[in-house]
């Protein structure tokens, strides 16, 4: 969900920045250099939809739903893991008390549902740019920046498409993409993974990730 923060400060402050890495970031439907394509079929779009229109102009109703005891609620995340989790997700979750925010009881915290919400409402609401147009933030010059962006994709990551990662790392070439051929979109709790995207980040290691050469750019 920090992606738009992210995404701005690449935009606007990006000599303030010493290197970006970014873990299955949210990705934005209303981006216009997203092919009409690749979200013609895409459930979550819609789901998406509803959500941020209920979450903008119903947040009372909202809060009330995902919190009541009146009617079986249990988290969808929960109650059908496997909708947005693969094999090596399930498998974290089985050794993690679940996410502590996304709990009803913490969710009755108005602070915690607010701060979800407005989080939630920011990283899908129009933004006043878009990523696949920014220029490269640290440009080669006479001494080559030791800086740079990287993205982390799930091949396997139910929650955000690698089609709609790999598409706009297209168009961004200076992005570089590493994606985790059996990753799910907890690729980051995964062993080794975390300490392979510091090493990449920071030391500037080649790793053995994935980087397709084929994407879908039509539109």
């Amino acid at each position: 969900m920090g992606s738009y923060t992210v995404w701005s400060c690449l935009k606007h402050i990006p000599q303030r920045l010493a290197g970006v890495a970014m873990v299955a970031p949210v990705v934005n439907y209303r981006w216009p250099s997203i092919p009409k394509s690749l979200m013609k079929n895409d459930y979550r779009r819609e789901v998406l939809k509803w959500s941020f229109w209920i979450a903008k102009y119903f947040p009372g109703l909202l809060h009330w739903w995902v919190t009541q005891n009146m009617f079986p609620t249990t988290s969808m995340l929960e109650k059908t893991p496997a909708n947005y989790f693969n094999d090596q997700d399930i498998e974290v979750l089985k050794h993690t008390k679940g996410f502590p925010m996304l709990t009803k009881e913490k969710l009755r915290e108005h602070g915690v549902f607010e701060t979800l919400r407005s989080d939630f409402l920011v990283a899908f609401a129009d933004w006043n740019f878009d990523p696949a147009d920014l220029p490269d933030p640290f440009p080669s010059g006479p001494e080559k920046s030791p800086s740079s962006v990287h993205i982390w994709q799930g091949y396997e990551d139910k929650v955000i498409p690698f089609q709609l990662q790999r598409c706009l790392c297209h168009k961004l070439p200076w992005v570089k993409y590493h994606e985790v051929p059996k990753g799910g979109h907890l690729i980051v709790h995964y062993e080794g993974v975390c300490d392979a995207i510091l090493k990449s980040l920071l030391l500037g290691e080649d790793l053995p990730m994935y980087r397709p050469k084929a994407v879908v750019t039509e539109h």
